[in-house]
Formats: structure tokens, sequence, C-alpha cells
């Protein structure tokens, strides 16, 4: 568990299914993701996180605010998904409810799960990806001091080809010198 000021970032609990799912139902969240997750997806998502967790000792981890200790996304580190560019390096992610926008929720939980990767790693970088026209993950990247990789784009595996999400574009970060 990573404690901020106003938020815990945690293992995932069976309870956070609901809301979890309910978030992928948001056009607006999912808008540079993908299609809303039926509720096996989101399982699927959860109990991946998990077997994350167990193996690697992070992943995207749930975050909640500790004011009400209501789920409000995720955030964290995980391996790059394969046959990216960033197969297997420290990736950060976050996803945050609307509801919760504009609060800087999401710069506190990256900025914590960046701690988080240079207290318990020896991650020379962190990584992190999107797609060129999601303007605020770009913006966070940048103000969390990550800089965008040139020559670093490419198309997604996972998605086909003709795709508006397919090409993606990378940002990382270096570890902090001493």
């Amino acid at each position: 568990m990573i404690g901020t000021g106003r938020l815990i970032l945690r293992e995932w609990r069976d309870h956070d299914l609901a809301p979890f799912h309910l978030m992928g139902q948001d056009a607006e969240v999912m808008r540079f993701i993908g299609d809303a997750p039926g509720i096996d997806a989101v399982r699927e998502q959860m109990a991946r996180q998990r077997r994350l967790q167990a193996e690697h000792g992070h992943c995207f981890w749930a975050v909640e605010r500790r004011d009400t200790g209501a789920f409000i996304g995720f955030c964290g580190l995980k391996p790059g998904p394969g046959d990216t560019p960033i197969a297997g390096e420290t990736e950060i992610g976050w996803r945050i409810a609307r509801a919760h926008w504009r609060r800087g929720f999401a710069e506190e939980a990256a900025r914590a799960s960046l701690d988080r990767a240079w207290a318990n790693s020896d991650a020379a970088f962190v990584a992190a990806i999107t797609v060129p026209d999601n303007v605020a993950s770009r913006g966070l990247m940048e103000k969390l001091g990550m800089c965008r990789v040139a020559g670093g784009d490419f198309d997604h595996p996972a998605l086909p080809d003709g795709h508006r999400l397919r090409h993606h574009i990378q940002y990382r970060i270096a570890r902090p010198r001493p």
C-alpha cells in the first residue's frame, strides 16, 4: 500500500469490480483507451493486476480517496506490454473516473508510483505510452518530467490495422541522480 496526502494506492479488492466496471462504461474515460469493457473483461483486468502484484510486487494499483474511501481509478507500475518498444520495461499508467478529474489525483498517484519505482527497483527509467491525441495524459507525463522519445512512435500490436487508437507514442523519465 502507498499512501499520499489524499490517496491510497492499494491492491485490488473484490468490491472494486462494480466501480471499475462503471468507470469503463464512461465514453470520455475510454476515449483514448478503447471500447467499454464487459464485466468479464473487467474481472480479468483485476485478476491480471493481482497476478502482476504477486509476481513483481507492483501493478496498476486501485486508487481510493482517503477522505471517502471511494474507488476513483488506478495508477501504478507494471512491465510494459509485449511486442511494444517498452516490453518488459517498467511502465507507469493511470486511469481516473471522470468525476475525479482536474483535482490533481492522477498527478499525486503518479508521483507516488514513481517514488516507489525509484525506491524499490533498479530501473534506469520508467516509460509510459499513449495515443498522440491524449493531450491530458501527455500533459501529465510532461509535468512528471517525462520526455517524449524521439523516433519512438509505434503501432500497438494489440490493435488491428486502421484502428483509430493503434498509433502510440512513448515517454520516459530517467532515474533521478543521487
